[in-house]
């Protein structure tokens, strides 16, 4: 169970990383249209490339928090796109010795990912009738 300072922390993290998330994809809408997902895109590499950078940077400060960790890579991250995520989990399963898991893990959430949505979409369309 999470206390209320760690909830504190994460949407602290959260509401910005939202909000970034939101304005980088309207702003490559207008920029570039939209026959590719550039935000998407953009948004998946650059959050890939924050949580690794926090992943390793932020153990290093004397500063460092539980909270804060929850702050950045729950909060921020985690909101701005859970594909950063995703991709250091498959990383720390490779760097462990995991190397079936990580692959399995990989490809699975891709697969059973577009499952799912196609599941969920097909349910909306029952309700839609």
């Amino acid at each position: 169970m999470s206390d209320l300072n760690d909830v504190f922390a994460i949407v602290a993290g959260a509401v910005p990383g939202a909000l970034s998330r939101y304005h980088i994809t309207e702003w490559t809408k207008a920029k570039f249209g939209l026959r590719f997902p550039y935000g998407t895109f953009i948004i998946n590499l650059t959050g890939c490339l924050a949580i690794g950078f926090f992943w390793a940077i932020l153990p290093s400060f004397t500063f460092y928090s539980h909270q804060l960790d929850l702050m950045v890579r729950t909060g921020f991250l985690g909101a701005y796109t859970t594909f950063s995520t995703y991709s250091l989990d498959i990383l720390i399963l490779w760097r462990n010795q995991q190397n079936f898991l990580s692959l399995f893990f990989a490809f699975a959430s891709i697969i059973f990912g577009l499952i799912a949505v196609r599941i969920g979409a097909a349910i909306a369309q029952v309700f839609l009738g």
